[in-house]
């Protein structure tokens, strides 16, 4: 079992570097309840995931921020980080 087995929009951001815009849209319309599968195991986001890789992608990035809320930036993770200290560090 893969750590992204239930959170396909964490494992999209993941995979950042070949995922398209369109699969991250179809994804993100695809999820019945996004907002329980916002937080995976580790307290991330889609965005920490996203902005922990390297070279995150603007396209996608623009994508989450239309979609979700902007508080959503604000949450920390299971180590206390926000996902702009993923994005800075």
């Amino acid at each position: 079992v893969g750590r992204f087995e239930n959170f396909p929009l964490h494992k999209l951001c993941y995979k950042h570097s070949s995922t398209t815009a369109q699969e991250l849209r179809l994804c993100i319309r695809n999820q019945e309840e996004v907002e329980e599968s916002l937080v995976d195991e580790f307290g991330m986001t889609a965005f920490h995931v996203l902005f922990s890789t390297a070279d995150p992608r603007g396209e996608l990035l623009e994508i989450l921020l239309r979609k979700f809320p902007y508080y959503v930036l604000g949450w920390k993770d299971a180590n206390g980080k926000l996902p702009m200290d993923y994005l800075i560090s």
